[in-house]
């Protein structure tokens, strides 16, 4: 009996989430531009979908990690003039982030660089069988959002 078949069930549904995760982190940051990693192009994409300043406390937030691993990584994105980073004029203290227009050129770059590894999958599985199962990982991803602190 292997332990698949002794687990609990969510417990192998989210094991496999993860393994997924990691097997598309890796493939996706092999095809990216310039050096980018995962979480620079997620955080460009971020700013792309959403427009707009936000604090690093924000976009910490907004991707589940500390403040100092975003601050790192926005450091790194300023540093290749992806993002800006300004001092927030109503707080003296506390920074505003916002991507450039260089930084929407790289997402749009990476874009462009993931594409044949997204077109390989889309070989590999239906259309039909993506769409089916996106709403199911919508609605679990809606719900771990709204449960978290």
């Amino acid at each position: 009996m292997t332990s698949k078949e002794t687990d609990p069930l969510l417990y192998v549904f989210f094991n496999e989430i993860g393994i997924i995760n990691q097997l598309v982190t890796t493939q996706l940051e092999r095809a990216l531009p310039d050096g980018l990693r995962l979480s620079h192009f997620s955080v460009l994409s971020h700013f792309v979908r959403l427009g707009g300043e936000k604090s690093p406390a924000q976009l910490a937030s907004a991707f589940q990690v500390t403040k100092g691993a975003m601050t790192n990584t926005l450091q790194k994105l300023e540093a290749k003039g992806l993002v800006r980073i300004r001092t927030n004029p109503e707080d003296g203290r506390g920074k505003l982030v916002t991507i450039t227009a260089k930084g929407q050129r790289t997402r749009e770059k990476a874009i462009v660089a993931i594409a044949p590894s997204l077109a390989e999958f889309g070989a590999a599985f239906s259309q039909k069988s993506v769409k089916e199962a996106l709403p199911f990982l919508q609605e679990v991803r809606a719900y771990l959002d709204e449960a978290r602190n």
